[in-house]
């Protein structure tokens, strides 16, 4: 099926890894022009050359999306490279699993200024560009922990779930300028092969996340008794900010996540 993402201009925070990586390279298979954000430039540049081997135009630009300046020059090299930004993808995200009581200040700080600022300041880029080239679509991704509560994520379920409300606002307050903004909420979600994660991912020591025997007992645990793959959370971005397919859906919180979440 063709979602009609040829020849438009994609951007993808947070690609140089994992869930982000695959939202980038379907993109990209799909014909788009795609522009990476991430910290990791290096690691960026490995998969936007994988991008571009797969049939789409892709840019790598150092970006740290806690700072406003760098963000709204990354849409600027976006804008330059491949026009106007239609499709905003803010998949950058951090986590250390540990009790909130263990946790400190500097560490909710650190949470608070990567997983939902940097949303803020992605998505205001993104509107600021969007409302005057006739709308787009902007899909975030929060996570499970954010419907649910889970142990060890307090600070990052909390945050993930005022991205699920924040989504929602701007769906409700810019749906009249043809912008659509959804959420995807992933469970745990692991990379499918160590090449595909960067030295600054959280990932980059599968071990410090998850034991083999704790990944065992989540996928016991889940109905469909498998963990995540980045690809199924790449397919589900694919589907909300294609207009062709899903332009009628809009302020929805989907989970993708082996059936852990069950929300309605």
């Amino acid at each position: 099926m063709d979602l009609g993402y040829a020849g438009l201009s994609v951007i993808v925070t947070g690609a140089a890894s994992n869930i982000g990586r695959a939202i980038a390279l379907g993109f990209a298979a799909e014909g788009a022009r795609v522009t990476i954000g991430d910290i990791d430039v290096e690691q960026a540049g490995r998969v936007a050359d994988e991008a571009r081997a797969r049939g789409g135009q892709a840019q790598a630009v150092a970006t740290d999306v806690t700072d406003l300046a760098q963000v709204q020059r990354l849409f600027a090299a976006a804008e330059s490279a491949h026009g106007p930004v239609k499709v905003l993808v803010n998949a950058v995200g951090w986590d250390q699993l540990m009790f909130f009581t263990e946790t400190t200040p500097e560490f909710w700080d650190k949470i608070i200024r990567i997983n939902y600022v940097g949303v803020l300041n992605c998505t205001r880029a993104a509107l600021d560009t969007m409302l005057k080239s006739g709308g787009g679509a902007i899909v975030s991704i929060s996570s499970d922990a954010s419907r649910q509560g889970e142990p060890r994520e307090a600070v990052y379920g909390g945050v993930k779930a005022a991205i699920n409300s924040f989504m929602k606002t701007i769906a409700r307050e810019n749906g009249r300028f043809g912008v659509r903004c959804n959420v995807v909420c992933p469970g745990v979600t692991i990379p499918d092969d160590p090449a595909e994660v960067g030295a600054r991912s959280m990932w980059a020591n599968k071990g410090a996340m998850f034991t083999d025997e704790q990944l065992e007992k989540v996928a016991k645990a889940l109905p469909l008794k498998k963990i995540g793959k980045p690809q199924d959370i790449a397919n589900a971005v694919l589907f909300l900010a294609s207009d062709r397919v899903a332009g009628h859906v809009t302020g929805q919180v989907l989970s993708v996540s082996g059936g852990y979440s069950m929300a309605g």
